[in-house]
C-alpha cells in the first residue's frame, strides 16, 4: 500500500508540473492587483458555450495564486467552456504570532473579492470573452477554492446582517466543487491545512461569530444544483468533510451530488494528465450544458 504523504507529494508535483496558461483576455473587477478576472476562450471556437468560473486553493494563503490552476482552467477551455479564472486577496506572507507560515485568508477582503468577482463577472464577460453565455454559469473551485464556490452560491440564504447578502439567488447553473473545505467544524477536528479555518475566521474567538457569515455547512439550503467530487485517498481535506457537508445537506432537505474517486487524492482532480480530470470536466458539462 502506497504511502499516503509520498502518493500526495507524487500527485501534487504532477498537478504542478504544468506549465502556467496565459489567459486570452484579463479584467479587474476592483483596485487591488488581486482584484483580476483571466478568461479563457473555448479552444474550438464555438459560440455562445456556457461559462465557468474558476476558484483556486491553496488554503486562502500568499504563495498559492490563480497561476497554479492555469493548467486545469485550460482543460475546460479545450473541453468547449469559456473560463473565467477569478483572483482574490489572500492571507499576508507574514505568520501570525506564534505561527510557522503564511496566514489563512484576509476578514473580510477575503469574501469581500468573491463576491465582487461574482457580481461582476456577466458584465465582464461580455465584453471580454463574448463567447461566453452569462446566461449559463457554472461555478468550480478546489479545496479553499471549493469552499468560495460553495460559499458564493449561499449569498441569497446568508444571515439578513451579512455584507455579502443577495436578495435572491445567484444566477447560476450550479456548483462542482472539487475537494472543498466544506464543513468548517469538521475540517478543524481533521486539522485541515495546519489550522487554516480557525486562522481564515480570524482565531477562535471569532470563530462562532464569523462561521455563520462563511460555512458553507450552516448555508443551507441554497436550492441551486451542487456536486461534490473528491478523492478517497485525499489527505489534504480528508473525504470526512465532504461527507460531513453533504450530511448537513442532507438535514436541510437539499441532495448534494458527491461522487467519491478511488485511487485519488487531492491533486489530481485538477491535474490535466490525470483521469480525475476529465470526471471533473463531465460533471461541469452535466450542469452546463
Amino acid at each position: 500500500m502506497p504511502d499516503p504523504a509520498a502518493r500526495d507529494a507524487a500527485e501534487e508535483a504532477s498537478a504542478f508540473s504544468h506549465p502556467a496558461v496565459a489567459p486570452d483576455a484579463s479584467a479587474a473587477y476592483g483596485e487591488h492587483p488581486d482584484q483580476v478576472v483571466d478568461f479563457y476562450a473555448p479552444r474550438d471556437g464555438a459560440q455562445q458555450v456556457p461559462l465557468v468560473v474558476a476558484l483556486h486553493g491553496g488554503a486562502w494563503r500568499a504563495p498559492y495564486d490563480r497561476q497554479h490552476l492555469t493548467p486545469f482552467v485550460d482543460f475546460l477551455a479545450r473541453r468547449g467552456f469559456a473560463v473565467a479564472s477569478v483572483e482574490y486577496r489572500r492571507g499576508g506572507s507574514i505568520p501570525r504570532q506564534g505561527g510557522t507560515g503564511p496566514v489563512a485568508g484576509r476578514w473580510p477582503e477575503t469574501l469581500d473579492d468573491v463576491a465582487a468577482a461574482l457580481d461582476a463577472v456577466p458584465r465582464l464577460a461580455v465584453e471580454h470573452l463574448p463567447q461566453a453565455d452569462p446566461r449559463r454559469i457554472v461555478l468550480t473551485g478546489h479545496s479553499a477554492g471549493g469552499h468560495l464556490a460553495l460559499w458564493a452560491a449561499a449569498r441569497h440564504v446568508l444571515p439578513p446582517d451579512s455584507p455579502w447578502r443577495l436578495g435572491s439567488p445567484p444566477p447560476l447553473r450550479g456548483v462542482v466543487a472539487l475537494a472543498p473545505i466544506a464543513h468548517f467544524d469538521r475540517a478543524v477536528e481533521l486539522g485541515v491545512c495546519g489550522g487554516a479555518v480557525t486562522e481564515f475566521l480570524g482565531g477562535e474567538g471569532e470563530f462562532d461569530v464569523r462561521a455563520r457569515h462563511a460555512d458553507p455547512a450552516l448555508l443551507l439550503p441554497t436550492g441551486i444544483a451542487t456536486a461534490v467530487v473528491q478523492g478517497r485517498e485525499d489527505v489534504v481535506v480528508p473525504q470526512a468533510v465532504a461527507q460531513a457537508y453533504a450530511e448537513a445537506a442532507a438535514k436541510a432537505g437539499e441532495a448534494v451530488g458527491l461522487t467519491l474517486l478511488e485511487d485519488v487524492g487531492h491533486f489530481p482532480l485538477i491535474d490535466p494528465s490525470a483521469d480525475a480530470c476529465a470526471v471533473v470536466a463531465e460533471e461541469i458539462a452535466q450542469l452546463a450544458w
